[in-house]
């Protein structure tokens, strides 16, 4: 096991900090992947999340010591990530339209952690109220509520306008609410 293999994400980028390009390669070869298959989910056009995952790592690089401590590197590359293909999103002239992996349950090849959540919530009654609304709604609360956007980027992430998506968010967490006061008896 080399020395670098050994580090955790936080030497890593210690040693980024220090110019250590072997440490960025580090990086990305334990985070890169599943980057990319998250981005992979959020939009169909695959050059786009190439690029944001790209992106994620340049802006390491140039800053590596924005990670103020707080949390998993994991959390902060994500944050960064989603945020550079919301960024990529914004400049395209249309907005892409809505994945259909969004759409659908149908199982990916490796298990994502909005996947092992949302499967963990399945059988809960969280899980049984989530299953009664719409797809549209679920997405909404996905990028706001899971990958922890903001109206803007959910917007944008998903090409609808900030007005539907605040609505959506309130009707859902309503809808949400109502649910779990019933199944309480309530």
């Amino acid at each position: 096991m080399g020395e670098l293999t050994a580090a955790s994400d936080r030497e890593l980028l210690e040693r980024i900090g220090a110019r250590d390009e072997a440490a960025l390669r580090e990086l990305v070869d334990r985070h890169g992947a599943w980057l990319l298959l998250r981005l992979s989910r959020r939009t169909p056009n695959q050059d786009l999340a190439h690029d944001a995952v790209h992106d994620t790592f340049v802006a390491v690089w140039n800053k590596p010591r924005a990670f103020r401590g707080e949390g998993d590197v994991g959390g902060w590359l994500w944050g960064i990530a989603i945020r550079q293909l919301i960024s990529r999103l914004r400049k395209r002239a249309q907005p892409l339209p809505v994945p259909d992996a969004l759409l659908t349950e149908a199982a990916p090849l490796v298990a994502s952690a909005e996947d092992e959540l949302l499967r963990a919530l399945a059988h809960s009654s969280v899980g049984d109220a989530l299953s009664a609304l719409s797809p549209e709604y679920v997405q909404v609360l996905q990028a706001t509520v899971i990958d922890g956007l903001t109206t803007k980027e959910a917007a944008a992430l998903l090409g609808i306008p900030q007005g539907t998506v605040k609505s959506r968010t309130r009707i859902a967490k309503s809808k949400l609410r109502a649910q779990l006061l019933l199944q309480e008896g309530w």
